[in-house]
Parts: structure tokens; C-alpha cells; sequence
């Protein structure tokens, strides 16, 4: 078990620190903190604190293009798909950030202009903004594909490498729902939504 919570601390703490000075949003500013330890309050566990503190800047880049999504998206089920899982995140971020005050926390991104596995940078909504038709719809399923899939990875090494029961259950709900967020997907991109009869490809090179 001891093996076990090390090595999922370890993946955890690497994915967390995986950020690329080379993709920062903005000119010049420094790599900052490091984001197990950074701005932690002294009794809060560094793992915990690490993981709220990069859930919450995951989600809240990802409600951004899930608006867009639900607003251009040519394919209409990619649109509703968007807004039913926009409102999901958004419940999803009220509960994590409850959970951060309740750490005692502080509310800054720590990863703010940072380039890392699962987030939707600033590069990705101009992108996104730019793009139309099925362009963008690509661009979208590539996107939340990847947010889906890194956010799940993370909050799975947290329910075996957290120090504390309430993070440890609201990382083993955010997995369960992510299984079934990949799982809508899926389905969408196979065609085999039964009330979304026109077909939609996934990107043939990001299969889901």
C-alpha cells in the first residue's frame, strides 16, 4: 500500500510540475512557485493542496471554450454535449473551490501561464475563436478530450497519494464522473447518441 501511494504521488507531482516555460501565455513572466508547496496553509497536505490548486484553473479554462462550443459548434449534439457538460464543470468548480477555502487556500492560479498536459491555454481560445465548421468542432473534441482525459489521470493519483478523506472523495467523484463525461464522447463521435441522429467524425488522428 505504502509502495502504492508513493508512486501515485510521484505520477501526481510530475504531471503537476510538467508546466513548459516555452508555452507561457505571457512574455516574461517567471515559471513561479512550485505548485505542491506554493501558497499551501502549514497544516494542509502538500498533495491535496496540489491538486485543488490545478483542478481549478483546469476547469475554469475549460468552461471558457465549452461556452464557445455551445455557442459555434456546427454539429448540433456537439453543441448540446457542450452545454450539458459546461454546466457539469461549472457544479464541479463551485465544489472544488468550496474545498480550497475550506483548505484555506488562496484564490490565485498558480499556473497561470503555464503550457501543461490537459489545459486550455490562451493559444487554444484564439485558436478556437478563429477556427469555424468542422474545423472547430475538431479543435473542441481535441481539446476536451485531452482535459477530460489529464484531469481524470491527476485526481486518480490523488485518491490514492492524498493526505486527507474529503480530497481524496471529491477526486474519486471527479473520476467517476470523467469516466462518464469520456464515455458521452465516445458515443458522440462514434455516432451512437440515440437522440443525435447526424453523424460526427472525431479527429482521425485523436481517436477517442
Amino acid at each position: 500500500m505504502a509502495a502504492r501511494r508513493t508512486a501515485a504521488l510521484l505520477l501526481l507531482l510530475a504531471l503537476l510540475t510538467s508546466c513548459s516555460g516555452e508555452g507561457d501565455r505571457r512574455p516574461g513572466q517567471g515559471s513561479g512557485p512550485s505548485p505542491a508547496t506554493a501558497g499551501s496553509a502549514p497544516s494542509v497536505d502538500p498533495t491535496d493542496a496540489a491538486w485543488v490548486q490545478l483542478m481549478i484553473p483546469m476547469d475554469e479554462q475549460a468552461l471558457v471554450l465549452l461556452d464557445l462550443a455551445a455557442e459555434k459548434a456546427t454539429a448540433p449534439r456537439l453543441r448540446s454535449w457542450a452545454a450539458g457538460l459546461r454546466t457539469a464543470q461549472a457544479g464541479e468548480l463551485t465544489a472544488l473551490r468550496g474545498l480550497r477555502d475550506r483548505m484555506g487556500l488562496p484564490d490565485t492560479d498558480l499556473h497561470e501561464g503555464h503550457d501543461m498536459p490537459g489545459m486550455v491555454t490562451a493559444e487554444d481560445l484564439e485558436r478556437a475563436r478563429a477556427a469555424a465548421s468542422a474545423r472547430f468542432d475538431a479543435l473542441v473534441v481535441t481539446q476536451i478530450r485531452d482535459h477530460l482525459r489529464q484531469s481524470q489521470q491527476v485526481s486518480r493519483s490523488e485518491t490514492t497519494a492524498g493526505g486527507t478523506a474529503e480530497a481524496r472523495a471529491r477526486a474519486q467523484t471527479l473520476v467517476t464522473a470523467r469516466g462518464q463525461q469520456l464515455a458521452a464522447l465516445t458515443a458522440l463521435c462514434a455516432g451512437r447518441a440515440a437522440d443525435v441522429p447526424e453523424p460526427f467524425a472525431c479527429p482521425s488522428d485523436h481517436p477517442v
